[in-house]
């Protein structure tokens, strides 16, 4: 575990009061008495969990994407300190609904945002359960120095002990921190910075769910300081174009098991599915049922890759399963959700031949 010191002691009552009273605020200035420039960062509001309330169903119950952005930044003492801050809201979902709108929606926003040199940072709020693969997808898609980094929380604005507050004052320091710029799209929860490519949702309720199990984090926010692993580096490999509009091409996720048939597979390939990821067991296998149907499916000009449901680890070619020869391609060490962005990104661009899309995965 890392140091905690450093996170700000909120209370949530404190955090929900001013989140609820507060209402449709205005972009929060940073010119206080400090007589220097601050770093200018845009704060897009998807909704999640650190955007929660309390629900009227009974427990623990919460309802996602109730608090916005604006009043998120306004409940925040200091956090004006940090960075000039602008906030809009793109959508106001659970994660678990994000989809390809709102992702091309952040997409031209950002863009903009970058190319009208308006922000040295940006910031977006996202609830968890699908954020690594927002931020694998804006990987894949922006090219810039310009930090972006999600951000959300396990616990709503509701809860006792709500991590949302020191979990987005922290995301504010990474994206206004020069130091910052050329590391990609990042995820910052918890004291911890993960790059896009490895940080994966590991726990359903603890605070510590994200971890990267293949690379570690990059760095961690400590006591007065960020600490980066590593340099930065530039992003290696063309970014992916986006088509003008959604839907991306349909990808399914088959996911493989004891027992299993050919049906899964064949019934994506009914419903249209243009690629096939394999959740597979272990290395990324699966029954010889499953594995012919997918042979069948890439016979068809539906594109396969083999990835694994197991969670760490990387899968490797024509190990186990003859890839060359049924026209597979394998995920490396990206896991299934990751592997569908990336594919879906890749069949919207054209490639499709199994080797070009073996070497777009290595990238």
């Amino acid at each position: 575990m890392t140091p905690r010191s450093f996170r700000p002691n909120y209370s949530a009552r404190l955090f929900l009061a001013a989140a609820l009273t507060i209402g449709i605020a205005s972009p929060v200035s940073a010119q206080q008495a400090t007589g220097t420039t601050l770093a200018r960062v845009l704060v897009l509001g998807t909704g999640g969990t650190i955007a929660g309330q309390a629900s009227a169903r009974a427990g623990n119950a919460y309802d996602s994407g109730k608090v916005s952005a604006a009043n998120l930044i306004a409940a925040i003492p200091g956090i004006d300190k940090l960075s000039q801050i602008s906030a809009e809201q793109i959508s106001s979902i659970g994660s678990q609904d994000m989809n390809d709108n709102v992702w091309f929606d952040l997409v031209k926003r950002i863009r903009a945002a970058v190319d009208n040199k308006e922000v040295d940072g940006v910031v977006i709020t996202h609830g968890t359960d699908t954020m690594e693969e927002t931020a694998f997808f804006l990987q894949n898609v922006l090219d810039t120095d310009v930090p972006i980094v999600l951000v959300g929380s396990m616990r709503p604005s509701t809860a006792i002990g709500a991590d949302g507050p020191a979990n987005l004052y922290e995301a504010m320091r990474v994206a206004s921190a020069p130091e910052s710029r050329g590391r990609g799209v990042l995820v910052v929860l918890n004291d911890t910075i993960h790059a896009a490519r490895w940080v994966q949702k590991t726990n359903t309720t603890s605070v510590e769910t994200f971890r990267s199990p293949d690379a570690g984090p990059v760095g961690y926010v400590d006591t007065g300081s960020l600490r980066f692993l590593q340099p930065a580096a530039p992003a290696r490999g063309a970014k992916l174009k986006l088509p003008d509009a959604p839907p991306l091409p349909r990808v399914d996720i088959i996911y493989s098991h004891a027992n299993m048939d050919a049906a899964e597979v064949e019934d994506a390939v009914k419903r249209g599915a243009k690629g096939i990821v394999l959740a597979g067991v272990g290395d990324g296998n699966s029954s010889k049922g499953a594995i012919d149907a997918l042979a069948a499916a890439a016979k068809q000009g539906v594109v396969v890759v083999r990835s694994s449901r197991v969670g760490s680890g990387f899968v490797n070619r024509n190990v186990e399963v003859e890839d060359d020869k049924l026209g597979f391609a394998v995920s490396l060490d990206l896991n299934p959700q990751k592997a569908r962005v990336l594919l879906e990104l890749l069949i919207a661009n054209g490639i499709t031949e199994p080797s070009a899309v073996q070497q777009a995965f290595a990238r």
